[in-house]
């Protein structure tokens, strides 16, 4: 009985727990200009190895109606829908999509090369959602917009791929040796 209870009860804890991870390291920003650097997307890339795709991505939306409801989880320590609708909410509705490509790929697929492939087509998608949204919002012309929104981000998150792609499937190892991985 305690293991079927277990197993319904603990991935939900588990994807509350990585959840409430992006909660504290989501409002840790480095302002640089309209757009910060955050750590949201590393702990979601980190989700997406622990938890897999679906809970993975279900622990960012739940991390994202924290913040739609104005909790201060988002970049510097800001929340609620106008955050959403202001012209960095498309990057904050574009890690839905990163969220699915990449951890579809990190579920279906062994190979660290097409998983690093996976992560930055994801990011790519993420930047054109919220470019676009940027632009519309703040009035930039797509180049203007790239080199604010875009280009300082890169290098940032190519790290930030790279300490995901050798800590989740470390941390994921040992909650599994350990007997503590939702789909045990």
């Amino acid at each position: 009985m305690e293991t079927k209870a277990k197993s319904k009860v603990y991935p939900l804890a588990m994807t509350a727990v990585m959840a409430a991870v992006m909660c504290v390291l989501g409002p840790m920003s480095i302002p640089i200009g309209p757009v910060p650097i955050s750590f949201t997307n590393l702990v979601i890339y980190l989700a997406l190895y622990i938890l897999g795709w679906k809970r993975g991505t279900l622990s960012y939306l739940v991390y994202m109606l924290i913040g739609m409801v104005g909790m201060p989880v988002f970049s510097g320590y800001s929340g609620g829908m106008g955050k959403l609708f202001g012209p960095t909410g498309g990057y904050i509705i574009g890690f839905i999509p990163m969220a699915i490509i990449a951890g579809i790929v990190i579920d279906k697929c062994r190979n660290r090369g097409i998983q690093f492939v996976a992560m930055v087509v994801g990011t790519a998608v993420c930047y054109a959602f919220g470019t676009a949204w940027f632009c519309v919002q703040a009035g930039y012309a797509v180049g203007a917009a790239l080199s604010l929104c875009v280009f300082p981000f890169i290098p940032g998150d190519l790290a930030k791929i790279v300490i995901s792609m050798v800590a989740g499937p470390m941390i994921r190892s040992r909650l599994e040796q350990a007997g503590l991985h939702p789909a045990q």
